[in-house]
């Protein structure tokens, strides 16, 4: 199988969602449903990762990405950024789930993604937002270096209620390799 990744690690690779995952994708978020919930509820139906991939149709300001197995390119997470801002302040805000877990191929591909976002992006700062249970999503962010800033109370609407979050962030200084 010949897919183009744009980045490659040691046992994942990363490249862009695209309209072709739809059937995998919307697959892999029924079977884990209860791996992600209450924390993010992922696209589960056609309609609803169609209006997934229309938000990232423009790169400018969000960018979505799968996280695969580059022998199979079977899918194991995926990453995004949203809400980037250029000028002074070259910012985005860092979002990623799991398909597969416990074996750290988020980790790793949450990791390549930051080399693109620094490196290719020309991003200064990335930051994510985690509710303080989801002790999963935080110990990939702590493994990768990024640094608790504080909590944002009531902050996303999730599941039914306004959810406080912890905001943690990492800067391009911060990412080697």
């Amino acid at each position: 199988m010949s897919i183009d990744y744009f980045q490659r690690g040691d046992r994942v690779a990363i490249r862009h969602l695209t309209p072709a995952d739809r059937a995998e994708f919307t697959r892999l978020a029924q079977e884990n449903r209860e791996l992600h919930h209450p924390w993010i509820s992922l696209a589960r139906t056609d309609e609803e990762f169609d209006a997934l991939l229309a938000r990232f149709a423009d790169h400018e300001v969000r960018q979505g990405f799968v996280i695969c197995l580059p022998e199979t390119d079977e899918l194991v997470g995926y990453v995004s950024i949203s809400n980037i801002v250029r000028n002074a302040f070259q910012n985005g805000t860092l979002g990623y789930g799991a398909f597969v877990s416990g074996r750290g191929l988020v980790t790793e591909g949450v990791g390549l993604l930051l080399r693109h976002a620094f490196d290719t992006l020309g991003l200064h700062r990335l930051e994510i937002n985690v509710q303080p249970a989801n002790t999963g999503s935080i110990a990939v962010a702590k493994r990768l270096g990024f640094r608790l800033e504080g909590v944002s109370p009531d902050m996303l609407f999730i599941d039914g209620a306004w959810r406080d979050h912890e905001r943690w962030a990492i800067t391009a200084d911060l990412v080697t390799g």
